[in-house]
């Protein structure tokens, strides 16, 4: 039951924020889909248990008879597949109805002096457990889940003792035989509860920032509690960036927006323009969006150089103050570079400047000119076989004279060839690398199946199904949450009593 809710919730588990920039909701398909994972994994964690020494006493009238039990294996185990619904306001609920297992091991009993032993076969039948769990949020931003209700019902606990000869070995197994389905089930419930709270608390050690590179981090804490209704999960966002050297949030803030959930698919997932924008602040805050560019950096093959020489026919007097000199650009952002959506596009502006200088034989510069580029890039973007394609395309190119230390000259040449070189060096790699395909990442063993990508105002949604794989030499638990089922579960539910 445990390990279908925690696969659920890992399934969904973000974090949320004030005006949304990211939005998720998980569908009943996906619900659906993630109990039929759950059953399979619960199948393969209980087939390969492994059960530690179970001891006990048990009082038979003229004294206590204690009891080990030791050497115990699952030899079979029948998990039907859970019912598992929305439950509206709350969370999640999960029926399991005739869960059935069977075990073996050895038994040695001692009463006084006189000890014996042999071995036995258990068989649980026909368990029903229902359980109901909320899912909310707490002050820190994390998913909270606690345990709302529980119900379990055993139909049938056997207990057959093989070997034993002693008189005193007989009353202590017809006291067994009736205590054990009592035991079983009242534990059931605790147990279940129990590892709710375990799952709680590993929810609330995990982190609600994460360093994406060396120079961002993205907060994604929840604002709210999650919506719950009769067919879906809601989950709203933080999804804004920082740069690590400062936490400094972004002079605009998060749009409200609409993500419509598609019955179709098992999830689907509204990011907004803030969340990139919020990236882009970060890196100009940072000073990261500039570059140096030398003549080293030229292709060889290039018949134009970055010298004074070459500049000579777009700047005819730069040659004449600064005869047969290397020169060096610095270009950067002048402004927060900042995208916008709007159905079916994309468009990037980008007040960008370009800062000349001249070389002297001593290795200083020797400030040139400065240039205002203003460049509006647009274009597409789709999801194919987990890869990122599109195309991208310059819409708008505009350079102007910012200032000079040789002189006023006319711009229109250079930003012909500026524009011509933006084209032929920067879109044409760029574009090669989405025709390619950029590699989405995978989080814990989640792929997207046949995604649906939409660019609408405002907001970028993805409609997709869900596969979850194990790596090789890995099962689901491990890629999905360091949780285990723990074997001294089945040994609690006939120790309880001691």
């Amino acid at each position: 039951m445990l390990s279908l809710l925690i696969l659920l919730l890992n399934l969904t588990n973000h974090a949320f924020g004030q005006n949304p920039a990211i939005k998720a909701i998980l569908t009943n398909k996906g619900l659906q889909y993630g109990s039929h994972i759950g059953a399979d994994w619960m199948q393969e964690k209980i087939g390969s248990v492994i059960i530690p020494d179970v001891s006990g006493g048990v009082d038979i009238g003229i004294g206590t008879v204690h009891y080990v039990l030791d050497g115990i294996s699952v030899s079979g185990c029948d998990v039907p597949e859970p019912s598992v619904e929305f439950y509206e306001g709350v969370g999640l609920k999960a029926v399991i109805s005739g869960l059935s297992i069977s075990m073996s091991g050895n038994w040695h009993t001692r009463f006084g002096i006189i000890t014996d032993g042999g071995s036995f076969d258990l068989a649980v039948f026909n368990v029903d457990v229902t359980s109901v769990v909320q899912i909310g949020s707490d002050q820190s931003g994390h998913i909270s889940i606690s345990s709302k209700n529980c119900d379990a019902k055993v139909g049938e606990a056997s207990i057959n003792f093989h070997g034993g000869a002693s008189l005193i070995f007989q009353p202590f197994v017809s006291l067994f035989h009736h205590r054990i389905k009592a035991i079983i089930e009242e534990r059931i419930c605790p147990l279940v509860e129990e590892h709710v709270t375990d799952l709680e608390r590993h929810l609330a050690e995990m982190q609600v920032s994460f360093k994406v590179n060396s120079a961002l981090v993205l907060d994604v804490p929840l604002t709210n509690s999650p919506l719950v209704d009769s067919i879906s999960l809601g989950l709203d966002l933080k999804g804004e960036f920082y740069s690590v050297q400062s936490h400094t949030d972004p002079p605009f803030k998060a749009e409200p927006f609409h993500l419509a959930e598609d019955k179709g698919h098992m999830l689907s997932l509204g990011l907004s323009e803030f969340t990139v924008n919020s990236a882009s602040y970060a890196y100009f805050s940072a000073g990261l969006l500039q570059a140096q560019i030398n003549d080293s950096m030229i292709p060889k093959a290039s018949p134009f150089r970055l010298n004074t020489t070459s500049f000579g026919p777009l700047i005819p007097q730069l040659p004449k103050l600064f005869p047969n000199m290397l020169m060096e650009l610095q270009v950067y952002a002048r402004d927060v570079p900042m995208f916008s959506f709007q159905a079916d596009k994309v468009t990037m502006e980008f007040p960008g400047a370009v800062k000349a200088f001249a070389i002297q034989p001593n290795a200083s510069r020797t400030p040139l000119f400065k240039l205002n580029v203003d460049s509006i890039f647009s274009g597409m973007i789709r999801i194919s076989e987990e890869k990122l394609n599109g195309l991208v395309e310059l819409s708008n190119f505009t350079l102007t004279l910012a200032s000079s230390e040789v002189g006023t000259f006319q711009t229109a040449a250079l930003e012909k060839f500026m524009k011509l070189g933006m084209k032929i060096s920067v879109l044409a790699k760029l574009n090669a690398k989405l025709e390619e395909g950029i590699v989405l990442p995978t989080m814990h063993h989640i792929h997207l199946v046949n995604p649906a990508l939409k660019i609408q105002q405002g907001f970028v949604s993805i409609a997709s199904d869900l596969d979850v794989k194990s790596g090789e030499g890995e099962n689901l638990s491990e890629g999905i949450y360091h949780y285990r089922l723990y074997a001294g579960d089945i040994s609690t539910w006939m120790t309880a009593h001691n």
